[in-house]
């Protein structure tokens, strides 16, 4: 699905045209860095290194616009959107707004089938952050997709579709600010605990427990001293 969708297991459908499969290679080479923030895409180089013509290319483009990963400029094209500390602190307050109101929807409507989805979620990742303890250069991209899958595990029981599309978008660009952190290393030691207090007090339907905790685990990342340090050079 264009704009982030995955299906119930997590994984994402194939592409289905061509624009589809052009925006998605974008997309991650801009999540992982490859394209650079701020820099310049030029229809005309991306056109051989990514094999499609300008217009597919244009296309893909329109849809990274409304991700807010491209920015357009007047006459000039597109650039890859910029970070800064400013525009991390305002994704992170407002990604805890959204995500704090579908947490607690999904815990207030959450079946046994969400449970047991939410459980199997939780597992994977337990065993993607302990490979990623050991060895973070190689384990990073599949801790990355475990922890996407839990974060949408437990908010797979609220049933506005609005404002799932709305947090997904801003989950999306905080994945940007995380694989510039893993550069300088992975993520802390402490992630683990803080998504197992999320994940107890969402199976006990503790809202209030799980929303402090979720607003602690998402409030982290503007304190990421490396982080810090990148984005003000």
């Amino acid at each position: 699905m264009v704009g982030g969708g995955s299906d119930v297991n997590g994984a994402e459908p194939e592409p289905r045209t061509r624009i589809e499969l052009a925006y998605r290679r974008l997309r991650r080479d801009i999540l992982d860095g490859l394209l650079p923030p701020g820099s310049k895409l030029r229809v005309e180089h991306l056109k051989s290194q990514y094999q499609v013509g300008a217009g597919t290319l244009r296309e893909a483009m329109a849809l990274l616009l409304s991700d807010s990963l491209v920015v357009a400029q007047e006459q000039k094209g597109f650039r890859v959107a910029p970070v800064s500390m400013e525009d991390l602190k305002d994704l992170t307050r407002t990604r805890s707004l959204l995500e704090i109101e579908a947490l607690k929807q999904s815990i207030a409507l959450g079946d046994d089938d969400w449970e047991a989805n939410l459980v199997s979620a939780f597992h994977k990742l337990t065993l993607a952050e302990e490979r990623l303890v050991k060895n973070p250069a190689i384990a990073f991209n599949d801790w990355e997709d475990r922890n996407r899958q839990f974060h949408e595990a437990l908010l797979a029981a609220c049933p506005s579709r609005w404002l799932k599309h709305m947090r997904s978008i801003l989950y999306q660009q905080a994945e940007r600010y995380r694989r510039l952190s893993a550069v300088y290393g992975p993520p802390p030691t402490s992630v683990h605990d803080e998504h197992r207090a999320i994940y107890e007090a969402a199976l006990a339907r503790d809202v209030g427990s799980a929303s402090e905790a979720l607003e602690h685990h998402i409030g982290r990342a503007v304190s990421v001293t490396k982080l810090n340090h990148l984005l003000d050079r």
